[in-house]
């Protein structure tokens, strides 16, 4: 069956081009934002803070992350006009998007009335929301300025809790949710977009950084290897919050096995799930082969080796992990609806048994990324020993 059929059939509606274009960009500035910021703090300023890197190596990267800051700021600020702009096209009766590009349009938009039984105008969630996404993006932006990248780690980590609030205040129900599974929702929803943007950020930021290496020093290496293991360990916490809250939306929103390919929704989802899968097994082979490869040069204080694992090597799979992370964004705009809607299955009820299933899973889950861990470093000492 073709997608257009499938689609016709199942009731799906295609989203028009510039709802995929304005919801990809968001999310990708988001990814830009969120990702750079919580890894400099995570992984790149503890890193560089270490007393064994050369000056000049320290100089070279935080001028490219303040850099990379700043045009994430200028991504962040135009993709978040384009949204607000979709947002009011899609709003009450709906409008071209083109009108709803004006910047009058958009103003009677934010200052509309709350409906009838909510706490708050959705409209006002959403000027709070851009106020944040504005002064973030000015602040970031800022770092273009060389005054201003002197005080790269005030600006990255004060921007850092601002870059998740983005998020999180459009998540706000104008609202109050009617039962726990609605809250459930909401929080999922959250973690997925949050811990995403992370993974897919922080590793375009890396691989970014990577491309300095000709004006890094031969020590370079030992800086790096410090910065892939911190990386790894992020990495590994947002695949774990990634694949537990699509867990749960998958649950809500796909009825059986079967309607992930008898219906448009599924479809789309069975290629984001399939893309992510790539990404997870890229970072395994990252995990399971380099990591260990890279604790092995650095033990051995082999200084070529670890310039080529960490600033060659690593970066090349990290770009692979780009593309497919920036292929998962394309795709979430044609989830909208759902499969079990399409079907026509009825939505499921939370229980005392589902739950203790989903608890099951996610502590099978983080069972598995602790083995993850101590198997890589399993793996590095049997490289140390296979070391005649």
């Amino acid at each position: 069956m073709s997608l257009i059929h499938l689609a016709a059939s199942a009731g799906y509606t295609t989203p028009p081009l510039w709802r995929i274009l304005t919801k990809s960009s968001y999310f990708l500035g988001l990814s830009g934002a969120i990702g750079a910021t919580v890894t400099y703090a995570a992984a790149v300023r503890p890193a560089l803070r270490s007393p064994e890197n050369e000056r000049g190596d320290i100089d070279a990267l935080r001028r490219r992350t303040a850099m990379y800051l700043a045009w994430s700021g200028v991504v962040l600020l135009v993709a978040g006009y384009f949204q607000l702009a979709a947002r009011v096209s899609r709003a009450g009766k709906g409008m071209p998007f083109g009108d709803a590009l004006a910047p009058g349009r958009i103003w009677d938009f934010l200052r509309a009335p709350a409906a009838k039984g909510a706490w708050v105008a959705q409209g006002t969630i959403y000027l709070v929301q851009n106020v944040v996404l504005v002064l973030v993006s000015a602040a970031l932006v800022a770092l273009l300025f060389s005054q201003a990248r002197r005080h790269l780690d005030t600006i990255a980590l004060t921007a850092l809790p601002l870059t998740v609030a983005v998020s999180l205040i459009a998540a706000i129900p104008a609202t109050a949710p009617t039962d726990a599974d609605k809250v459930l929702d909401l929080l999922f929803d959250q973690v997925h977009i949050i811990s995403g943007t992370v993974w897919i950020g922080g590793l375009a930021l890396l691989a970014t950084l990577a491309r300095a290496r000709g004006r890094l020093g031969e020590s370079a290496g030992a800086l790096w290897a410090d910065l892939w293991r911190r990386f790894s360990f992020v990495a590994l916490v947002c695949v774990g919050a990634v694949l537990t809250s699509g867990l749960w939306m998958s649950w809500k929103h796909v009825g059986s096995i079967g309607q992930l390919w008898t219906t448009s929704y599924g479809f789309f989802l069975l290629i984001k799930i399939a893309l992510v899968l790539a990404m997870v097994v890229a970072g395994g082979f990252n995990q399971f082969w380099l990591m260990p490869r890279i604790a092995q040069a650095r033990r051995a204080d082999s200084t070529a080796s670890l310039v080529h694992l960490t600033l060659r090597h690593f970066p090349a799979v990290v770009w692979a992990e780009v593309g497919l992370g920036i292929a998962v964004l394309a795709v979430v705009p044609f989830l909208s609806g759902s499969a079990r809607s399409e079907a026509g299955s009825p939505q499921p009820a939370m229980s005392g048994s589902i739950f203790a299933a989903g608890a099951a899973l996610v502590l099978t889950l983080v069972a598995s990324l602790y083995i993850t861990v101590k198997t890589s470093d399993a793996l590095a000492r049997r490289q140390d020993l296979a070391t005649p």
